[in-house]
């Protein structure tokens, strides 16, 4: 029997490539956007503590009423808007499902999805099987900047969605306000859909405020916006995120959600819906990420690599050209094998596969880590 991929061009992530190098050759992994310290003992024990009262059937499809409403606080207090819990919040399996299930709800073939570039690998190839066309818009080092003018001259009247990621994987790039006005306006008066990958919102840094689709009434009314708890407490594996977005955009949403993943695990979302009564739990972690940020830079001060803007996320890249003029996947490979460090090519980021000889390194590390991995990195 001949099988016709819908996917032709997708192969494995060069996340578990690198990872896999990584573990086969011993070397520090600073590739994959993984912690590798513990999840908060609080949030654990209250996981533990659902658990064992029983918590352990089905939850309602578009997540617990308890937890939906500690959300809508939460971002109240953030960006002073008010959400419905009931209409408008649908927690989901990790942001990469929210990110998935707007994509299917909205795109039909034929339709044109702009992603900006460099980006998350996930947001195309969920447009290319929902049958979207991917219109790709180009960010360059080392400020990666949008300009507008440019990305409104890829719009045409198939253009059904825009997908931004703020802040940015793997750039760690933030979008301003005069970004999100600009992108309000451009919008403004068409049926285009913003999809904002918000899973960052929490890791900004130098007093900095994130700026969520959420604050501008243009957008939020056109706006899917995802988030993602294992970003915020250290426990990707736990993959619970949430979709926040009008009434009318959130029933298409959660009728794609409820026959994709329909329900979360229950006794995670009734720990968060208790743990996330403590503000300090999330208005803690711009200061605790800096403090990594900050060693990360540390560390490699004394290297050849030169660091580029880290303005929020818990990456940052770095520039090699004064090293090597090999091409950054080759180079990301000589890190490991050579040096016993893991990275990942900014190249793998780009549909075009650009390479500006920079490579990402996670600072979501223990400062035994980070300072290992610094002193090999300095002898490179």
């Amino acid at each position: 029997m001949q099988v016709f991929s819908k996917l032709p061009n997708v192969g494995t992530t060069i996340f578990t490539v690198m990872s896999a190098l990584a573990n086969e050759h011993g070397a520090i992994n600073l590739s994959q956007g993984f912690p590798n310290f513990e999840s908060p003992q609080r949030l654990t024990d209250l996981v533990c503590d659902y658990l064992q009262k029983g918590y352990n059937q089905y939850a309602p499809m578009p997540g617990l009423p308890e937890l939906r409403e500690a959300i809508a606080g939460k971002i109240n207090l953030m960006y002073g808007v008010e959400v419905d819990p009931g209409s408008e919040i649908t927690i989901t399996a990790g942001a990469t499902q929210a990110i998935y299930c707007a994509i299917a709800a909205f795109v039909r073939p034929g339709d044109e999805v702009l992603l900006l570039e460099p980006g998350y690998d996930c947001y195309r190839p969920a447009v290319e099987v929902n049958g979207g066309i991917p219109v790709i818009y180009e960010l360059k080092a080392p400020d990666y900047k949008v300009n507008w003018d440019h990305v409104e001259a890829l719009l045409t009247p198939a253009t059904r969605m825009i997908i931004i990621n703020t802040p940015n994987n793997p750039t760690g790039n933030t979008l301003q306000t005069t970004d999100l006005l600009a992108l309000q306006q451009l919008t403004s008066g068409t049926d285009i859909l913003v999809l904002s990958d918000e899973v960052y919102e929490h890791l900004i840094y130098d007093e900095a405020s994130h700026q969520s689709v959420l604050r501008f009434p243009g957008l939020r009314s056109r706006s899917l916006a995802a988030y993602s708890f294992g970003k915020t407490f250290h426990n990707t594996g736990w993959k619970i995120g949430y979709c926040v977005a009008p009434p009318e955009l959130t029933v298409e949403f959660r009728k794609v959600h409820q026959y994709n993943t329909f329900a979360v695990h229950r006794p995670t979302q009734h720990a968060l819906a208790d743990y996330l009564q403590d503000a300090a739990t999330y208005q803690s972690l711009p200061d605790f990420y800096q403090r990594k940020r900050d060693l990360l830079l540390e560390v490699m001060a004394g290297s050849r690599f030169k660091p580029l803007p880290c303005q929020g996320t818990y990456f940052c890249n770095f520039d090699y050209s004064e090293i090597s003029d090999e091409p950054d996947r080759v180079f990301a490979h000589q890190l490991i094998t050579e040096h016993g460090v893991a990275a990942i090519p900014v190249s793998a980021f780009y549909t075009s596969g650009r390479d500006e000889r920079i490579i990402r390194l996670c600072f979501a590390k223990t400062e035994e880590t980070l300072r290992a991995a610094g002193e090999r990195l300095r002898k490179v």
